[in-house]
């Protein structure tokens, strides 16, 4: 079938590669032009602005935005809706908020064009491995275009969760789960190595618990592939960015009366990460100091 995809960041283009090794024709666009030539080496036809990425494509065209949540996804749905023809699809595979998802579907739904959000997981990885999909979106129109749901999605990794948003919905749990399993992960490791005394070889055990634990999982093999390559993550700096989806999980858990202690905690750890000193702990030490008498650290 024929593909457009606006944004061919680490992601997209790996999403635009993998169908063009899979015989569709894809067209591609991004604002820098590397990724745009490096992808029409292999296969892909390039285009130099949106317009011409929508004039390459023959009617019902699909065209995949694989761009940063928020403005600039916005930004880029305004132009298209002033470009597409009735009958033309949206699709956006970026980690939107469903709520965005679903005000979007209203408006363009007024023109005429379709749209489905697509959740999408695997990373860097996920040219040679496939993207586990979640996609969201009236059946009709997700079955006519999963013949590129399926090229992209390794076997049994791709799944209609229901109507438009559900996706998005969907891929926000999914990395709000991702949140408490590495916090997980990272407590447990921490305490490893605490016990100075036993000398615990972390990326052993790492290794081991790959293979038959129940713990195993792909976030344990990248946890073993840092810690082979530098057993006290030497090179790394404790600090924890979050990209949004974890947010908006805790936030709709509130919203649907559903307690989420492990997600909400492993946010508020992400918060902890980004503090060079805690201002919390120094309140903590002083009210120990006052009601006990009990010993505190001066500041250096």
């Amino acid at each position: 079938m024929e593909i457009g995809i606006i944004g061919l960041g680490r992601m997209g283009a790996g999403m635009a590669e993998r169908w063009v090794r899979g015989g569709h024709r894809v067209v591609g666009y991004n604002r820098s032009r590397g990724p745009v030539d490096e992808l029409a080496a292999k296969g892909m036809v390039p285009a130099a602005s949106v317009e011409q990425l929508v004039s390459s494509l023959a009617a019902p065209r699909a065209i995949w935005v694989m761009l940063p949540a928020g403005a600039v996804t916005e930004s880029m749905i305004d132009t298209l809706t002033t470009l597409l023809e009735p009958g033309d699809t949206i699709i956006d595979s970026g980690n939107t908020n469903f709520h965005d998802d679903q005000r979007r579907a209203a408006q363009l739904k007024a023109h005429g064009i379709n749209y489905i959000d697509q959740g999408t997981s695997g990373g860097i990885w996920g040219l040679e491995n496939g993207f586990c999909l979640m996609v969201g979106g009236e059946q009709e129109l997700v079955k006519r275009l999963e013949p590129a749901f399926l090229t992209l999605a390794p076997p049994g990794g791709y799944v209609h969760c229901g109507p438009v948003g559900s996706g998005h919905f969907v891929k926000m749990v999914h990395n709000g789960i991702e949140y408490g399993m590495m916090q997980a992960y990272a407590e447990g490791f921490e305490i490893m190595r605490a016990k100075k005394e036993f000398q615990i070889d972390l990326h052993a055990v790492a290794s081991a618990w790959r293979y038959g634990s129940v713990v195993r999982s792909w976030l344990l093999d990248l946890t073993e592939t840092a810690l082979r390559g530098d057993p006290d993550l030497s090179s790394l700096k404790g600090y924890v960015e979050d990209s949004g989806e974890g947010r908006w999980t805790i936030q709709a858990a509130i919203d649907l009366d559903v307690p989420a202690p492990v997600i909400t905690l492993s946010l508020f750890e992400r918060f902890h990460s980004r503090q060079p000193e805690s201002f919390a702990a120094k309140i903590l030490a002083a009210m120990r100091r006052g009601f006990g008498g009990h010993a505190v650290k001066k500041a250096e």
